[in-house]
């Protein structure tokens, strides 16, 4: 049964920092005003709940909110999506299908990625918004409709207005306002918050007794990343660590940041993801131009973080540990005595980090 209030289907959102309320108090301003509007934000911030989120505070909360992605189609299946076509439009058309505008009628059409749509079908969007018309691909009647359009996209529109990549007169329209959202970085007051409520989703779905949070120190790591895939991304780490974690009856001390980081990842991968992770995370440091570059330091330092590593993941067994990394267990010592990790019989140091 269809939910009638509105306030029910608003998606899920959560926050608490100024930066974020701020943006909601926004968007509730703007809703209910009947006019188009533009959501920016980076990749994996929320750009299509945000949208939701403004149709369902608007006065078309009832009618159909319909969407589009314009980058996962090419232009002349995107035109046909949007304005639909008629039988014989092209080859393979054999019935007429009805587009994107015409199901969203009375209600609210979202164009996500709108920067990668052609300049012909910005064209197009753009009659539609100023007129209310449009005509099927291969049609010769004009329809009218009544939609409103919210779009959003990851890149900077007037930059590409000005390398004449999207159209000003289109960009006008769609920006009577602009919806800004900021990024996880910005908000590190809600991580805790949003990685809490990740945690408790994936506990449940693996069917654990419960989520007993993340330590101070993992906590701490959280905070301290820059999350360039936002929180899209902050979902994926707590979801797998919960789904890596041995038991769920204490804190959980690892979080995986990198999945792809690996003793075997290809020597290529490895350097240039550890390169992007040094410019996200780490503040710029003073290098004396082109001194030395310390190979044998940083190989040992590498080395020393993997041991940490493979002894937390598993628990400060040596001898799982030897099997994880594919090392005897008399290597693995050697190894451990090496790095000053050998301290304990549990493989921890007399004075943990």
């Amino acid at each position: 049964m269809q939910n009638d209030d509105p306030i029910a289907r608003l998606p899920p959102l959560l926050g608490e920092s100024p930066s974020f309320l701020g943006m909601l108090e926004h968007v509730s301003r703007v809703a209910p005003v009947d006019r188009p509007i533009l959501v920016i934000g980076e990749r994996g911030t929320g750009k299509e709940l945000v949208a939701a989120r403004l149709h369902y505070l608007s006065r078309r909360w009832d009618r159909p909110f319909v969407k589009v992605n314009c980058a996962a189609l090419s232009d002349e299946l995107l035109d046909s999506e949007l304005f639909g076509h008629e039988a014989g439009a092209f080859t393979g058309a054999t019935r007429r299908h009805i587009g994107r505008f015409e199901r969203a009628e009375g209600g609210t059409l979202f164009l996500d990625e709108i920067a990668n749509a052609s300049p012909r079908v910005q064209e197009k969007v753009l009659r539609v918004i100023e007129y209310g018309e449009m005509e099927r691909v291969g049609g010769s009647g004009t329809l009218q409709v009544d939609v409103r359009v919210i779009a959003a996209t990851n890149v900077d529109l007037p930059a590409e207005v000005a390398a004449g990549r999207f159209r000003a007169d289109l960009l006008d329209r769609l920006a009577f306002d602009v919806v800004t959202l900021p990024p996880l970085r910005e908000r590190v007051e809600d991580i805790s918050l949003l990685a809490a409520h990740f945690g408790q989703a994936m506990a449940h779905e693996v069917e654990a007794p419960g989520f007993p949070g993340f330590s101070a120190r993992a906590l701490a790591e959280l905070e301290g990343h820059r999350w360039p895939g936002n929180v899209r991304e902050l979902r994926n780490v707590v979801e797998r660590a919960v789904a890596r974690a041995p038991r769920l009856d204490r804190p959980l001390e690892i979080v995986e940041l990198d999945p792809f980081r690996s003793p075997f990842r290809p020597a290529g991968a490895a350097a240039a993801s550890r390169e992007r992770s040094r410019e996200e995370d780490s503040p710029p440091r003073d290098h004396a131009g082109d001194g030395p570059f310390g190979l044998v330091e940083r190989v040992r330092a590498f080395e020393g973080d993997l041991l940490r590593q493979a002894l937390a993941r598993n628990r400060f067994n040596q001898r799982r540990t030897a099997e994880f990394l594919g090392l005897s267990y008399d290597r693995l010592r050697h190894y451990l005595r090496k790095h000053g990790l050998a301290g304990r019989p549990d493989g921890r140091r007399s004075e943990p980090d």
